[in-house]
């Protein structure tokens, strides 16, 4: 039976992130042409229950027994995680289990609803995005659901945040020639102003995006951004992850393969991640290349590894 957990993995955000994934893959209200995990295959507003609660606890517990340090429990995976209607009951189940912070990321494309508000008031990080407040540029660079305004977003943003007691960073990711325009920058900050978050956190395409033609932007580029972006908020360019994950006995191919159906990793990644020397996460990785499961992508001068999503 396939996990509805992977890692702890190495975030650039929160250090060593033991991710929950409540979605069957693709499960999305975007498309993003940056996405990591692929296109799109179930492009929806509508939520559901796509995986069991009680499994999905089974194997969160599962994973905190073992001997890895666990910064968050953040609820991410194989599309938008707030799709998902029993995300108020595994977000009260993890509070029961451990007491490590809960953590959602999200693309914010629920947040107007109240029903979403009220699962995520429980958490202790909120980490939604806004790449664009143009609504032209929001079609290109999200392809969200039809009938979903970029206003619907921004609109939710505000208002929960003024609900929200937790903490609550903003991620804006940007792609070169797509959003990144003065007049793009400029909507940007009127929409964060409005918005008022704790933190903004500038990002760009790190590893290989479904769509060749998004690409990343400079690091100077990126620092000129995060100067023009806001006003009395404190904007940060998410920079590469340097922790060190404490070592344990051995990993299954299956820690691997959970871990590669949700994100695309170097050998360094997964050896990072699960403890283990990079010659076995090699050859976990190339075994599921060889068996037809997995597949490589050179980025970046990179290779990663891959699970495609059907």
């Amino acid at each position: 039976m396939e996990s509805h957990v992977f890692g702890p993995v190495p975030s650039r955000r929160l250090g060593m992130s033991l991710g929950v994934d409540l979605l069957i893959p693709k499960t999305c209200s975007f498309n993003c042409i940056y996405c990591q995990v692929g296109r799109t295959t179930h492009h929806t507003l509508r939520r559901g229950r796509f995986v069991n609660t009680k499994e999905v606890l089974r194997d969160i517990q599962a994973a905190l027994r073992k001997e890895r340090k666990v910064d968050y429990v953040t609820l991410s995976g194989s599309g938008e995680p707030t799709l998902a209607s029993n995300l108020g009951e595994v977000i009260r189940g993890i509070r029961r289990l451990t007491k490590s912070p809960i953590a959602v990321i999200t693309n914010s494309s629920l947040l107007w609803r109240r029903a979403v508000q009220r699962d995520l008031l429980g958490v202790d990080l909120l980490v939604p995005s806004l790449d664009a407040a143009r609504t032209e540029t929001f079609r290109k660079v999200n392809r969200p659901v039809r009938g979903l305004r970029v206003e619907q977003i921004v609109r939710g943003l505000v208002e929960f945040r003024k609900r929200f007691k937790g903490r609550f960073w903003l991620e804006v990711l940007l792609v070169r020639g797509v959003n990144d325009s003065a007049a793009d920058l400029d909507a940007l900050r009127q929409a964060i102003a409005e918005i008022k978050p704790d933190r903004v956190q500038i990002n760009t395409v790190v590893r290989p995006p479904c769509e060749s033609y998004a690409k990343p932007l400079s690091p100077a580029a990126l620092r000129r951004i995060a100067k023009r972006i806001a006003e009395g908020i404190p904007v940060e360019v998410i920079a590469p992850f340097h922790g060190k994950m404490s070592g344990h006995a051995a990993a299954t191919r299956d820690e691997v393969e959970a871990m590669l159906r949700r994100r695309s990793c170097t050998v360094a990644d997964i050896a990072s991640s699960l403890g283990i020397p990079r010659v076995e996460a090699a050859k976990h990785a190339d075994l599921l290349v060889s068996s037809g499961k997995a597949q490589t992508i050179r980025h970046q001068k990179q290779t990663y590894y891959l699970i495609p999503t059907k």
